[in-house]
């Protein structure tokens, strides 16, 4: 079992040098085709802030007008005024800074999502054999969510608190440049102590919480695998495994304790010191009338918001930077090359017209994941038009292999495959892969109607050319007798039906394709007698007049194949008609039919 990365790995391979800092960057590209509602957006942020940091300085000119002291020859009522203008205002730069946001973050991530899905989507099978899917989708999901924090939220927030931290302090070095001076001296070293502080105990709650969630996995696996537990005696075993994870996590949560009850300190006694240090400056200040009531209210204020900014900066800066080293995977995908063109994609009304001549030469082939495994070693074999054949070998032989070559989902490392005399490579892919059908054992539907599954072998399809390759796959009868019909719900991955019956819809779903080659991969392997009777109907009727590869088990399915070849080890070692190769007293063929047919 893959055990899974903590915060603290997953942290420290979200960190990226200046290269990568850069590389990221090219994320932003997004938001380009939205440039001037995010530069309108920004604007409003701007007056936003400025907006915002009028409060602090109406409050105590406010103060100061009460006792006489007012500096600009307002009274209270005006200064009432200014302030309904100013929350008016306020309101409404604030609603349209936050539509405009969502205006852009949404559409960005609407354009990322569909641009990461249709690379997925046009990417070779060898990527998914190297990429765990439930992982990946997961991942690229995870880390999508925090770009569109960052767009929406993150980004404006981080930017604001820019704008007031430069205000605040702009404002405090005018109006009491003495007890500016104070503050700046004291209170940004010791905020910027807390952020890191804070850090170190974000950390150790991590690991923590990594270290109940392993904890918590051996937990939920002992319990659901008790009855293995219990017939190999480990009772004892899982007892000292989990004890020891408890262990682990009393450890960190004490490490983790001790870690909070040093902030608290830090809190109770540096900051707070230095606050009351500020206010004791203040208060002399005042006593020496250099300020006034209200100045030294406002300066209260301002130093509040600014320590506010300064301790954002910090939140929002990594995550930020936690959000586009989280880009790195999503850039990679974006990054690697198509195998299909989605714009190139064939016209279903003028599809390249292939015969179905199919021809292997000296074929060489290993999986780009094991690639010290020699699956093919020179294969050779020709498939001429029409004819049916069939492909019998034992498990791991490369049978599969060979039709999954045929199929372009790997490029062979030697030797050729023909199909009408002309290279497989040399057609465009899509056009070529429209004239394969294939029927495997296992038929996973998606999860709407009968009537879309079929419509995905012929999108245009009539109801009568639905109707009629349902007959054809002996399917209209079970289908008929559904209340919907072609209607019915197959539910999530074709649960809804039976085994033949989906394997007759994807019979169907071939007809209606109508292909030039069919790819049949054990495709009755898996029913019960009464089933496989009935598909096998079917898939006669599918295979008359078409170029059909079989891969089979159950040899009684392809007696009446034109040629069998018997696959060995990547090779073919015996070849030709049942009749011929039963007649082989020490052939392979021979003895697995004896064994088959005696049973």
């Amino acid at each position: 079992m893959r055990k899974e990365e903590s915060p603290i790995e997953e942290e420290k391979k979200a960190k990226f040098d200046r290269e990568s800092f850069k590389e990221s960057l090219k994320i932003f590209k997004y938001l380009r085709p939205y440039m001037f509602a995010f530069v309108l957006g920004m604007i409003l942020l701007w007056v936003s802030s400025m907006v915002f940091m009028i409060f602090p300085g109406l409050s105590g000119e406010m103060v100061d007008i009460a006792q006489g002291n007012g500096q600009y020859g307002f009274d209270l009522t005006q200064v009432g005024y200014v302030l309904i203008v100013v929350l008016v205002a306020q309101g409404f730069v604030s609603y349209t800074r936050v539509v405009l946001f969502a205006h852009v973050s949404e559409r960005a991530i609407r354009d990322l999502r569909r641009d990461l899905y249709n690379k997925l989507i046009t990417l070779p099978i060898a990527f998914y054999e190297q990429n765990r899917i439930g992982e990946l989708v997961s991942r690229l999901t995870s880390d999508v969510e925090r770009l569109y924090s960052t767009f929406s939220i993150t980004l404006a927030e981080f930017f604001r608190q820019v704008i007031i931290l430069i205000v605040g302090v702009s404002f405090l070095v005018w109006n009491t440049p003495a007890l500016a001076k104070v503050m700046l001296l004291t209170f940004p070293v010791i905020v910027v102590g807390g952020f890191f502080f804070g850090r170190y105990i974000r950390r150790l709650s991590k690991q923590r919480q990594q270290e109940l969630a392993d904890a918590n996995v051996i937990l939920s696996e002992t319990t659901q695998n008790i009855q293995s537990v219990k017939a190999y005696t480990n009772e004892k075993f899982e007892s000292t495994r989990y004890g020891n994870a408890l262990e682990r996590l009393l450890h960190i949560a004490l490490k983790f304790a001790r870690g909070r009850a040093m902030f608290s300190v830090y809190i109770v006694s540096i900051i707070f010191g230095a606050l009351f240090y500020i206010i004791y400056q203040g208060a002399v200040l005042l006593q020496a009338g250099e300020i006034t009531v209200g100045q030294l209210i406002s300066f209260f204020m301002y130093t509040g918001i600014i320590g506010a900014a300064i301790a954002g900066l910090g939140n929002f800066l990594t995550e930020i930077l936690g959000a586009l080293g989280a880009t790195e995977r999503i850039r990679e995908i974006l990054a690697t090359e198509s195998e299909v063109e989605l714009n190139a994609l064939v016209d279903l009304n003028n599809p390249l017209k292939i015969y179905g001549e199919v021809e292997y030469k000296d074929v060489h082939f290993h999986y780009p994941t094991r690639t010290d495994i020699e699956v093919l070693k020179g294969l050779s074999m020709k498939v001429e038009a029409g004819k049916k054949i069939a492909l019998v070998g034992a498990s791991g032989a490369g049978k599969s292999t060979i039709l999954q070559l045929l199929q372009r989902f790997y490029s062979i490392q030697k030797g050729e495959i023909l199909v009408d005399g002309k290279s497989i490579y040399d057609y465009p892919i899509e056009v070529f892969r429209f004239n394969l059908g294939l029927v495997p054992q296992e038929v996973l539907l998606f999860g709407g109607s009968i009537r879309e599954n079929l419509l995905y072998g012929k999108p245009d399809a009539t109801e009568a050319e639905l109707i009629e390759a349902a007959k054809q796959s002996n399917s209209w009868e079970f289908i008929s007798e559904f209340p919907e019909g072609l209607d019915t719900k197959v539910g999530e991955r074709g649960v809804k039906l039976s085994g033949g019956q989906k394997q007759r819809v994807a019979i169907a779903r071939a007809i209606l394709r109508n292909p030039a080659i069919l790819l049949l991969d054990e495709a009755t392997s898996a029913l019960d007698a009464e089933s496989e009777q009935v598909v096998q109907d079917a898939l006669n009727n599918l295979m008359e007049g078409r170029t059909s590869l079989i891969i089979a088990h159950r040899l009684a399915t392809i007696r009446d194949a034109d040629k069998i070849y018997v696959v060995d080890k990547g090779q073919i070692i015996e070849q030709g008609t049942h009749d011929q190769l039963t007649q082989m007293e020490e052939g392979v063929y021979n003895s697995l039919a004896k064994l088959q047919f005696d049973a």
